[in-house]
């Protein structure tokens, strides 16, 4: 090795993650609702780079409100194994309105959930946060569903944007079952809207 070779210093790819695939994903992380109620919606889709290349490597973490409207959740429905203290998955009972979700070799991710019910000057929405290999900072948007038109022209966040920022925000009903694409795209052409909280 020359001396050339010993002096570069490391790039931000080599050294920002991926560090979310190891402990953060468990088993049933994108079952919201309990298998077999009535009402459950599949929300899905893709992780694209400022290329539109899949992103193999995401995490994906959903909070949404209940089919009420309430943001109050419940405590957990995580079960642990009584013999290593690993996790088993979910209980299958409650809902916590809370999904963590890693994308697949294709970028792809899976939830299945319920649609959230409006909260008072909002349009229904799954809050969403993006982790993914070369984000300093984890990204924040919203998953709005199709056909709330008045509820979306009420939305202050809707609201404010134009008309082409505002369809990133806004999933694809893909068939009469309850299927919903939403994909996320980080950069580049028809990039998601991303939220900042300060």
């Amino acid at each position: 090795m020359t001396d050339e070779h010993t002096s570069l210093q490391p790039t931000p790819s080599h050294t920002v993650g991926p560090f979310y695939g190891y402990a953060l994903p468990f088993p049933g992380g994108g079952d919201v609702a309990p298998a077999g109620r009535d009402g459950t919606v599949t929300v899905h889709g893709h992780v694209y780079d400022g290329s539109g290349a899949p992103v193999p490597d995401a995490l994906i973490e959903l909070w949404q409100a209940d089919t009420d409207g309430d943001l109050a959740g419940a405590p957990g429905s995580m079960r642990r194994d009584p013999v290593n203290g690993g996790h088993l998955g979910r209980n299958g009972v409650d809902f916590t309105g809370f999904a963590r979700v890693a994308t697949d070799a294709d970028g792809h991710w899976t939830a299945h959930t319920f649609r959230p019910g409006a909260r008072a000057g909002h349009a229904p929405y799954i809050s969403v946060c993006v982790f993914a290999r070369g984000l300093l900072h984890h990204l924040f948007t919203r998953v709005y569903f199709p056909g709330d038109t008045q509820a979306h022209a009420d939305d202050p966040l809707l609201a404010s944007l134009d008309a082409e920022r505002r369809e990133t925000l806004v999933a694809t009903a893909e068939r009469a079952t309850g299927s919903y694409r939403f994909d996320i795209r980080l950069q580049g052409e028809k990039e998601t809207v991303f939220l900042d909280f300060q």
